[in-house]
């Protein structure tokens, strides 16, 4: 019985969190705007916690920017997202949702933001073109507004430089996880 009952909430938990993979608004304008807004706002944080970041995105091939809500439920993680991959020689936007997945340990609620800098053409390419991620996982984070501290830490392949922002949650977490990028059919 309490196997049955637990397997229904992860269920339903699931279902709630890929929910939330879609930018906010209600047309693919408002959506698109949304995320833009977004990605201005990320790389403003990032440039002004660390001003040589922005020399990184200038000179890379191209560069993503995703907003994300991970929620840890004692042995399992999930998160969900959306954002945009920037072609820094064409200026071309692809519009992209995440979904992810981990096993470890863990409790809480965050919602971060990351920036992803593209050391060449064709991880960027890969990444647009096929998403998967894999890495290992740690972190704390209490932070509400502008009150609290975050710290995160991301070990994944592929020559991707990673810099994460949290902008509000209480977790504590190391996990092994998934997590699957894919354009947005809806907004592309």
């Amino acid at each position: 019985m309490k196997t049955s009952y637990q397997i229904q909430l992860l269920a339903i938990f699931l279902f709630a969190l890929l929910q939330g993979c879609s930018a906010p608004g209600s047309t693919g304008a408002d959506k698109r705007s949304a995320i833009e807004s977004m990605r201005q706002e990320v790389l403003a944080d990032i440039y002004k916690l660390n001003p040589g970041v922005r020399a990184e995105v200038k000179s890379a091939p191209g560069y993503a920017v995703f907003s994300n809500v991970n929620i840890n439920l004692i042995f399992f993680s999930a998160g969900s997202g959306f954002g945009e991959v920037v072609n820094n020689s064409t200026g071309k936007k692809t519009y992209m949702k995440m979904g992810e997945a981990g096993l470890g340990f863990g409790a809480g609620v965050k919602d971060f933001r990351a920036l992803f800098i593209f050391s060449s053409k064709s991880v960027m390419n890969r990444f647009i073109d096929h998403g998967w991620q894999f890495g290992a996982h740690a972190d704390a984070a209490a932070k509400a507004g502008d009150k609290g501290a975050a710290v995160g830490g991301e070990a994944l392949i592929d020559d991707i430089r990673i810099y994460q922002l949290t902008e509000t949650g209480l977790a504590l977490q190391a996990t092994i996880k998934g997590t699957k990028y894919w354009k947005d059919d809806a907004l592309n």
